[in-house]
Order: structure tokens, then C-alpha cells, then sequence
């Protein structure tokens, strides 16, 4: 590999079919920890609503936790949907999370809410208009933090908070607003790869230098199993690929146990489907693994590549970092 790229981690802190909450953040805690140990930079956790497979829903407590329980690693959010709160409750958040935890926090944003109307009622947010006001929300949420703007109101916690701020996104659209603000610019491509390298192209393209950073920074978010052999890891992918295709079909549930040779069951569009998301996959054994990431870093020029990947058993995830750390060394 001719370029060596950072390695991070987004956890989603998946249920398991007959696991419950306490096992689900116990995992995350213990993957964090080898995330650590590993020499991972950081640890990302996101925020999704409504959603019974998915445990992160109050990330910046999540976070909290995961502070508590390592020492160096980088924690944050890959990301805080911002159109689901005000910028002001995130400012104070956040600002906690670093008073607690200095040097080490990531704000990661995001525009989607990716919320139906029971959660629009749920949440008391028109998020239509507030997706509308995220670039302002986002403006709002720095200046609260950092003072580059003068506001009538100082967020304590929050004020003067060492955050490093992210933006998040799978389209144009968080280049394009990345690039204005200065700011690094992480891209979805393990669920989202249609916009990869537009997207990438727009950021580098039009990136303004910042008071937090003076150029262009990507990190790219693959899905990634590595297991002894390409069969086994192939099986462990297998979980979190039925849980794409649920989701896809409407019918999104808990983590479910993997399957010996998944997608040779599926109907023609499933495959295509996840064949096309394959496109920013490296599962497989070491070599395997290697390769496929010195392509992808090779394609993208990624600073950073986060690794996402939920398995069924929790060890097959641990040991999945731990030789994916190996495949770029």
C-alpha cells in the first residue's frame, strides 16, 4: 500500500436477536476499548431514532459511557443529526463530553433525520424545515462553541469547548457546505456510494481554509470483516447484510444471526443491491482485506477510512478490528 490511512471506527451498537440494551452497550464498550488498544483514532457512535436493532439513540450518553471507559481514543458522533435538536442543547452536550473528556471529542453532523411523521411528533420538530435550516443551525452550533460569531447567549457548558467539528454526508450537498466552512468532511459510502467521488471531487475542489483546519481532510466510511478465512468472514458479513436487505424491503428488526451463503438466496435486485454497496466493502481473510482497502484508498485519496461492520457475535467484530489494524501495517 502506497498510502497508509488512519484507521477509525463506527459502531452502530447493534441489537442482537435475543440480546437486550445492556448487552448491546457492554459490546460497544468492549470494542471501544480494543479500538483503543489497537491504535484506532477514533470511535464513532451514531444517532439513529426508532429503530430496534440500533442502541445509540442518546449518543452523546452513549459517548459519556465510552469516555469512562478508555483513555486516549478519539469519541464522537458519525453523527448527531442536528435537524433533531437545537444547535443551543447540542452546544451544552457536547461541551459536557468535553469538560469530561479533554481533547477527545468529535462532533460529527448530519443533515438527514431520516424520520417519519410519528417521529416528527415524537421529537415536536418540523424537520422539513429544519433540515432546510441546517447549514444556519450549523453556523449557530460553531459560534456557540467557538465565539466566531457573537451571540446573545453563551451555551455553559459548551463555551470555549476543544470540539472538532465534522461534517457528515452521502450527497453534495455536506461537500459543498464542508468545503465552505472549513471544516473535514467524512462521506457515508458504506451505505450510500452512489455520490463518493463527485462528492470528494466538490469538497477537495472548493475547500476554504479555517481557523480548525487549513486543508481538505476525508475520511470514508467502508464496511469492513476480516476473519482467518474469506469464508468466514463472508459469513460474519452476513448479519449486518440481512439487516440491509430488511431495512431496504421495510422490515427492519434486530441483528440477526448469520447465514451460510446469504446472497445466494436472494432475488436478483437484493444482490444488486448489495453488490452495489460491495463497491466500498472489504471483507475476506487478511490479503483479501488488504487489498480491496489499497484500492479504495487508492480511489478516494482518503485521509481516514472508518470501518463499519456489525457481526451477530460480538468477538467476530473484536477480532475483525484487530486484523483489519493488521491489513494496513
Amino acid at each position: 500500500m502506497t498510502t497508509r490511512p488512519v484507521l477509525s471506527v463506527l459502531d452502530l451498537v447493534p441489537l442482537r436477536e435475543g440480546g437486550d440494551l445492556g448487552e448491546a452497550y457492554a459490546s460497544a464498550t468492549a470494542l471501544a476499548q480494543v479500538a483503543e488498544q489497537c491504535g484506532y483514532k477514533r470511535f464513532w457512535v451514531a444517532e439513529h431514532h426508532a429503530m430496534e436493532g440500533v442502541a445509540g439513540g442518546a449518543a452523546s450518553v452513549v459517548l459519556a459511557h465510552l469516555g469512562n471507559s478508555t483513555s486516549t481514543i478519539r469519541i464522537g458522533s458519525g453523527g448527531i443529526m442536528l435537524p433533531n435538536h437545537t444547535p443551543f442543547q447540542i452546544a451544552e452536550q457536547f461541551g459536557t463530553l468535553d469538560a469530561l473528556f479533554p481533547g477527545r471529542i468529535d462532533l460529527g453532523l448530519g443533515r438527514a433525520p431520516g424520520a417519519g411523521p410519528e417521529l416528527q411528533r415524537a421529537l415536536r420538530k418540523d424537520l422539513h424545515h429544519a433540515a432546510e435550516m441546517f447549514p444556519q443551525d450549523v453556523m449557530e452550533l460553531r459560534a456557540l462553541i467557538t465565539g466566531d460569531i457573537d451571540l446573545p447567549i453563551k451555551a455553559t457548558p459548551g463555551f470555549g469547548a476543544n470540539v472538532e467539528f465534522w461534517m457528515l454526508g452521502s450527497s453534495l450537498f455536506g461537500a459543498q457546505l464542508a468545503a465552505r466552512l472549513g471544516l473535514p468532511y467524512a462521506f457515508a459510502a458504506h451505505f450510500a456510494p452512489d455520490h463518493l467521488d463527485q462528492a470528494l471531487e466538490l469538497y477537495r475542489r472548493d475547500f476554504q481554509p479555517s481557523a480548525q483546519l487549513e486543508r481538505p481532510h476525508v475520511m470514508v466510511a467502508m464496511n469492513i470483516f476480516v476473519a482467518e478465512t474469506d469464508e468466514e468472514a463472508q459469513l460474519i458479513a452476513s448479519s449486518q447484510q440481512q439487516s440491509f436487505v430488511r431495512l431496504r424491503s421495510g422490515n427492519p428488526g434486530k441483528l440477526p444471526p448469520p447465514i451460510a451463503n446469504y446472497s445466494d438466496t436472494l432475488p436478483a435486485p437484493a444482490r444488486a443491491m448489495l453488490d452495489h454497496l460491495g463497491q466500498a466493502a472489504a471483507v475476506g481473510s487478511l490479503a483479501t482485506v488488504r487489498q480491496r482497502i489499497a484500492d479504495f484508498v487508492a480511489r478516494t485519496q482518503a485521509d481516514e477510512i472508518i470501518a463499519s461492520g456489525a457481526t451477530f457475535d460480538p468477538d467476530a467484530r473484536i477480532r475483525s478490528l484487530e486484523l483489519t489494524m493488521a491489513a494496513i501495517e
